[in-house]
C-alpha cells in the first residue's frame, strides 16, 4: 500500500519546511489545548473553597483567553502550512499527469477512455490531497494527544484513568477492522465514478449522432444503469462508514458513564476535587479523537493509496514515441527519403517495402482505395506513428534521431477530421502561430475562402465555434483547420483529404490560391479526387501498401490502372 506513495516523495522533499512549520504550529495548538483543562480545574477548585479568591480566578480566566488566542493562531497556521502544502502537491501532481498525457502516443488514448482519465485527474486527486494533508495531521495530532493525555491521567489519577479508558482502545480496533473493508469499497467507488464520467463524456461528444438516430432514450437508460451502479458502490461504502460512527460514539459515551459512576463516587467520598473531576472529563473527551484518529489515518492512507495506484498506472506508462538522448536539431528541409519501409498493425501488413523520395518545393499527390495505407504512410513521417529505424530519412538523417517537437513543426499534418477547440475562430487559427500579425491572419482567411463565411457569422472572426466546432459545417471546420496550418508556415504540409467536405469548385479555388501564394512549399496531397491531385507534380498510387503507379497526372490517365479508372468515373460524374 505505502509503495504507491513513491510518486509523492519528491513533493514531500520540496515542501518539507512547510510541513515542519505546520507540525510545529500543530504541536503548539495541542499543548494549548492540554493546558485548558488544568486552568478549569484550578478555577473550580478555587471556587469551591470557603473563601473564593476572585482575583486568582480572574487571572486564570485571562490566562485561558490568551492560551485560547494562541490555540486559534496555531490552528490557523498549521492549516495554512499543511493544507497549503497538500493543495500545492495536488496542483503539481495534476500538472505532472497532464504533461505526461501530452507526451503519450495515440495508442495510449486508444486504450484509455477520456472520461476515466478525467476522473483520475479530479476525483482521485482529492483523495491524494487528503492523504498528504489531513492524514498526517490526524496521525501526529492523535499520537501527540494520546501520549500526553495518558501521561497526565495516569500520573495524576492512575486508578480512575485505568477504569475509564477501558472502552477507548475498542474504538481503534473497530475503526481498523472496518477500515480493511473501506479500502476495497473506495476503489470500487472510484472505478464507478470513472465509468460515470466516461458515459457522460461519450454521450455529450456524440450528441449529434444520438439525435440523428433518435436514441436519446437509449442513452438515458445506459446512463441510469451506470449512475445506479455508482450509487450502489457509494451506499456500500457508506454502510460501513455509517456503522462506524455510531459505534465510536457509543464507546466514547461509555467512558463518560464510567467516569460519572466511579469519579462521582470519589468526589462524594472526598477522594477527588470537583475541579479534577471536570479536568478528567475534559481529557477523556479529548482522548476520544486520537482513538478515532488512528483509524481515520489508516482510512485516509488507504484511500490515498487506492487513488495513487490509479494515478501511477498512468505515470508508469511510457510513451512509445519520444526523443532519444541528445536529439539532433532539425535543419531547413531539403529532402525526405523513404527506404524499403514496412509497417504493420499486429500481424496485418499495411505498408510493404515502400521506397520514395520527396525534395524541397515538390508537391506529391497520393491516391488509393480505403485501407491502402495512405493515412498510415503520412502519419509515419512526423512520427505520429513509429516507423522502423532507418526507413525514413530527413535531410539524410534518421528521423528518430531528430528532436521530436521540431520535426513536427517542420512536417505538419492536417487530418481529414478537423478538430477545433471550444474557442473563437480567430483563437483556433492563432493556435498555429500565437504571435501572427493581423495581415497574416487576413491572408490565410482569404486563401481558405473563410472571408465569405465570416460575413454571415454574428461576431465575425470572434464567433465562438462551440465544442469541437459543433456550430460549424464540415467544410467550414476543414477550412479553419487549413488556415491554422498555413499560418504556422511549416516546411512540409500534408493534407490528408483535408478538403473532402468542401465542394469541388471551392477546393480548386483554394488550392489554386495555395499554390500561387506558397510557391516553394513542400506539400503532400492525399485525396480521392483526381481534380485535387492534378496540382501535384508527382503522383503515386497505393494499393495494399505498395506503390502500384507513379508519375504525373497526364502520365497516369494514359496508363491502365486504378488512377485511370477513378479519373474516368469522376469525369462521368461531372458530365
Amino acid at each position: 500500500m505505502l509503495k504507491e506513495y513513491r510518486t509523492l516523495l519528491p513533493y514531500y522533499k520540496e515542501y518539507k519546511f512547510k510541513y515542519l512549520f505546520g507540525l510545529l504550529c500543530l504541536t503548539v495548538t495541542n499543548a494549548g489545548q492540554l493546558m485548558i483543562p488544568q486552568y478549569i480545574r484550578r478555577s473550580l477548585n478555587l471556587m469551591t473553597e470557603d473563601q473564593i479568591d476572585t482575583r486568582s480566578v480572574l487571572k486564570l480566566v485571562a490566562t485561558m483567553v490568551v492560551v485560547a488566542f494562541i490555540i486559534a493562531l496555531g490552528r490557523f497556521f498549521w492549516r495554512y502550512f499543511i493544507h497549503g502544502a497538500s493543495r500545492r502537491i495536488e496542483k503539481e501532481l495534476r500538472g505532472q499527469i497532464f504533461y505526461h498525457l501530452l507526451e503519450m502516443s495515440s495508442s495510449f488514448f486508444g486504450k484509455n477512455k477520456t472520461g476515466d482519465i478525467m476522473a483520475r485527474m479530479t476525483n482521485d486527486m482529492k483523495a491524494i490531497r487528503m492523504a498528504s494533508g489531513m492524514a498526517l495531521v490526524a496521525f501526529v495530532d492523535g499520537l501527540f494527544m494520546a501520549l500526553a493525555i495518558l501521561w497526565i491521567l495516569f500520573s495524576r489519577y492512575p486508578r480512575l484513568a485505568a477504569i475509564t479508558i477501558l472502552p477507548l482502545p475498542l474504538i481503534t480496533i473497530v475503526v481498523l477492522f472496518m477500515g480493511s473493508f473501506l479500502g476495497e469499497r473506495f476503489r470500487q467507488v472510484q472505478a464507478k465514478f470513472s465509468d460515470l464520467t466516461s458515459s457522460v463524456q461519450e454521450t455529450m461528444s456524440g450528441i449529434r449522432v444520438l439525435k440523428s438516430f433518435n436514441r436519446e432514450d437509449h442513452a438515458l437508460k445506459e446512463f441510469n444503469i451506470v449512475n445506479d451502479s455508482y450509487i450502489k458502490a457509494n451506499i456500500s461504502l457508506v454502510k460501513i462508514w455509517g456503522l462506524m460512527t455510531p459505534l465510536t460514539g457509543f464507546l466514547t459515551g461509555l467512558t463518560a458513564c464510567l467516569l460519572l459512576f466511579f469519579g462521582g463516587r470519589m468526589v462524594i467520598w472526598g477522594e477527588l476535587n470537583p475541579g479534577d473531576f471536570v479536568a478528567v472529563m475534559a481529557y477523556l473527551g479529548m482522548l476520544a479523537w486520537p482513538m478515532v484518529g488512528a483509524g481515520f489515518t489508516v482510512n485516509l492512507i488507504q484511500r490515498g493509496a487506492a487513488s495513487l495506484q490509479r494515478i501511477n498506472q498512468i505515470l508508469d506508462e511510457k510513451a512509445e514515441i519520444r526523443n532519444v538522448p541528445n536529439p539532433l536539431d532539425v535543419d531547413p528541409f531539403k529532402e525526405l527519403e523513404i527506404q524499403n519501409l514496412n509497417f504493420h498493425y499486429g500481424e496485418d501488413p499495411i505498408i510493404n517495402d515502400l521506397s520514395l523520395k520527396i525534395t524541397a518545393g515538390e508537391t506529391l499527390g497520393v491516391l488509393g482505395r480505403t485501407g491502402s495505407g495512405k493515412s498510415t504512410l503520412i502519419n509515419l513521417l512526423p512520427r505520429i506513428l513509429e516507423s522502423p529505424r532507418g526507413s525514413i530519412l530527413y535531410n539524410g538523417m534518421e528521423i528518430h534521431n531528430l528532436e521530436l517537437s521540431s520535426l513536427r513543426k517542420s512536417i505538419l499534418l492536417i487530418p481529414q477530421e478537423a478538430f477545433l477547440f471550444s474557442a473563437s475562430i480567430l483563437e483556433n487559427i492563432l493556435l498555429g502561430k500565437k504571435d501572427a500579425t493581423e495581415k497574416e491572419v487576413q491572408e490565410v482567411i482569404e486563401m481558405t475562402t473563410l472571408d465569405r463565411d465570416l460575413k454571415n457569422f454574428p461576431n465575425g472572426v470572434d464567433t465562438q465555434v462551440g465544442e469541437k466546432g459543433i456550430s460549424l459545417s464540415g467544410g467550414q471546420k476543414q477550412r479553419i483547420a487549413l488556415a491554422r496550418a498555413l499560418i504556422a508556415n511549416p516546411q512540409v504540409l500534408i493534407l490528408d483529404d483535408a478538403l473532402s467536405a468542401v465542394d469541388t469548385k471551392t477546393e480548386e479555388f483554394i488550392l489554386s490560391r495555395f499554390f500561387a501564394r506558397r510557391e516553394g512549399l513542400t506539400s503532400i496531397l492525399i485525396s480521392h479526387r483526381v481534380s485535387t491531385l492534378m496540382n501535384a507534380g508527382n503522383i503515386i498510387v497505393l494499393e495494399k501498401g505498395r506503390i502500384s503507379q507513379k508519375g504525373t497526372h497526364q502520365d497516369l490517365i494514359q496508363e491502365k490502372g486504378l488512377y485511370q479508372s477513378i479519373y474516368k468515373l469522376q469525369s462521368l460524374d461531372k458530365s
